[in-house]
C-alpha cells in the first residue's frame, strides 16, 4: 500500500488524511498540500497499489486494511471517459458500455469508498469528506447538452454523496461530507480542452483545502466549488 506515512501511527492530535486516486493530477497534488501542513497522509491508487475503485472486493481489501481515524478524506478518482474514447457530444453517440465504465468509475467506486468509510471517521471530533465531482454534473446549470455518460455519472455521484451525508450525520455529528468541483485542472484528464482557461493542480489542491477547511456540520451534504460557493443541483 502506498503511503506517505505509516498508516499504523496513530499519535494524539495528528491529522491523518486519506486520499483516494492519489497518484492523479489533483490527487497528488492535495496529497502534496496536506503534507506540506503536516498531516499524515495515506494514498491509495491503481498505479501505485493496484486498488480498483471499480472492484468491491479491492475496495473492501484496502479499506479493511486502514485503521484508527482520519479527520481528512478526499475521493479524487475519475474518469472523462473509457481509455481511447471521448464524452458523447449527441444522442447517436451513446454507446452501452462506454457509459457503464463511466458510471462505474466515477458514481459507483466513490459510493463503495463511503460505504466502508463510517468506521473511520471521528464519532465525535470534526472530519470532512470531500468526493469530487463536476460541474457538468449539475442538472440545474446544464444549458449545452452533450457528455452523456459524464454528466450523467456526476449527477448519480452528487447524489450518493448527499445521501451518504444524511445517513453519517445521524452517528457523527461533526462529520461534513460533501461534493467537490474543482474547476477545469490541468491535468492529462483535461489535455484534450486547450480552449479552456485552466488552474494548476497546486492552485487547485490549496483552493479545495481552504473550502474545505472552512466547512461547518451545516455544509454537509452540499455541492460546492473551488471557490466555496453552492453549485446547483
Amino acid at each position: 500500500m502506498d503511503s506517505t506515512h505509516d498508516v499504523s501511527r496513530k499519535n494524539v492530535g495528528e491529522h491523518r488524511a486519506l486520499i483516494v486516486g492519489g497518484s492523479g493530477g489533483i490527487g497528488a497534488a492535495l496529497s502534496r498540500a496536506l503534507v506540506s501542513k503536516g498531516a499524515n497522509v495515506t494514498n491509495l491508487s491503481r498505479s501505485s497499489d493496484g486498488f480498483d475503485i471499480t472492484d468491491p472486493d479491492k475496495v473492501k481489501l484496502h479499506m479493511d486494511h486502514l485503521s484508527g481515524t482520519f479527520q481528512t478524506v478526499i475521493v479524487a478518482s475519475g474518469i472523462l471517459a473509457p481509455v481511447g474514447k471521448r464524452p458523447e457530444k449527441s444522442l447517436k453517440e451513446i454507446d452501452a458500455d462506454h457509459m457503464m465504465r463511466v458510471l462505474a468509475v466515477n458514481a459507483i467506486g466513490p459510493a463503495l469508498i463511503l460505504r466502508h468509510l463510517p468506521r473511520l471517521l471521528p464519532l465525535s471530533d470534526r472530519s470532512v469528506v470531500g468526493v469530487i465531482s463536476a460541474r457538468v454534473g449539475s442538472v440545474g446549470d446544464n444549458h449545452l447538452g452533450g457528455w452523456y455518460s459524464y454528466r450523467a455519472s456526476k449527477a448519480a455521484a452528487n447524489q450518493i454523496v448527499h445521501t451518504a451525508a444524511i445517513e453519517i450525520s445521524r452517528k457523527r455529528k461533526n462529520a461534513i461530507v460533501v461534493a467537490l468541483h474543482p474547476g477545469t485542472v490541468e491535468t492529462p484528464f483535461t489535455a484534450h480542452f486547450p480552449g479552456h482557461s485552466k488552474t494548476a493542480p497546486t492552485e487547485a489542491a490549496a483552493k479545495l483545502l481552504s473550502v474545505l477547511e472552512g466547512l461547518n456540520s451545516s455544509s454537509t451534504g452540499s455541492f460546492v466549488d473551488w471557490a466555496g460557493k453552492t453549485v446547483p443541483w
